[in-house]
């Protein structure tokens, strides 16, 4: 029973992980669409930072708590390949994360450190390996 809370816990905060590593991207388009001091700039570098400081940031670090008791509580996950697979995109995953938070931050200080259309594409990386990582979960390929 406390794995099946586990498990469900941890698949609440990575939808949410989701919906903020989807959103955010979005975001900074729409304030590298303006000006430093412009209405819409500051409107989207406040929300911004309330998604990553209400949203993101809780929802990785509880994503990867409850992720990790799960394999503590059932060490026996650790001898399947679909899990080695599985952690290796959600470090990529992690690591995107970061990045696209440290761009932001560079956004909010009036710099473009990325061009709209790569960031209209990198927009679609989550979504991209967040397939992948259903799939592997799901059907558990050996």
């Amino acid at each position: 029973m406390l794995y099946l809370l586990v498990k469900s816990l941890h698949i609440i905060f990575v939808i949410a992980w989701m919906a903020g590593l989807l959103i955010l991207p979005r975001y900074k388009l729409h304030q590298m669409n303006s000006q430093p001091g412009e209405v819409l700039f500051e409107t989207m570098m406040a929300a911004s930072s309330k998604l990553r400081r209400i949203i993101l940031t809780p929802a990785i670090i509880l994503s990867w708590v409850f992720g990790l008791s799960m394999i503590a509580m059932n060490q026996s996950l650790l001898s399947f390949g679909w899990l080695h697979a599985k952690l290796f995109l959600i470090l990529g995953l992690t690591g995107f994360h970061g990045y696209i938070v440290a761009m932001g931050r560079k956004i909010d200080l009036g710099e473009t450190p990325i061009s709209l259309n790569r960031l209209k594409l990198l927009n679609e990386l989550p979504f991209l390996i967040m397939i992948g990582v259903v799939f592997l979960v799901t059907l558990k390929p050996a």
